[in-house]
């Protein structure tokens, strides 16, 4: 028996953030969605945590650095290791637009996040804009 494809795009605004790139030198943190009240309800969904960022102006090897972190409670996040990170390095002044797709691990927590840190003389990406897109 054929199986359909399964397709986890079905998108909701409340489950989508967007946040500017920081300075050069600096940490900035996108608001967090809320997976609801019990995240392991996710397990077995093969939700996705979609990131997209556009091209950028980033100095020749400097880096922004992607990382998903999760909480408990919205308040104190840490990173998800199982994730890894995202790194974008500079390359003749820029980087190439960028999507990245995670697979949410069963023992997400019930909130994430993204934090995006710019190396010392990355340039200031505050004009640009990345989206963070939870797909079910």
């Amino acid at each position: 028996m054929a199986y359909p494809q399964v397709s986890f795009e079905n998108q909701d605004a409340l489950l989508t953030v967007t946040r500017a790139l920081p300075t050069q030198n600096a940490t900035a943190n996108s608001t967090s969605i809320d997976l609801g009240l019990s995240a392991p309800a996710l397990a077995g969904t093969h939700s996705d945590l979609v990131l997209s960022v556009p091209a950028t102006t980033t100095a020749t090897g400097q880096t922004q650095t992607f990382t998903v972190q999760d909480s408990a409670d919205n308040s104190s996040f840490a990173a998800v290791a199982a994730l890894g990170t995202l790194v974008l390095t500079g390359a003749s002044n820029a980087t190439a637009a960028t999507d990245r797709r995670w697979r949410l691990p069963d023992s997400i927590r019930r909130y994430v996040r993204i934090s995006v840190t710019s190396s010392s003389t990355a340039g200031d990406q505050s004009g640009v804009t990345a989206t963070l897109t939870l797909r079910t």
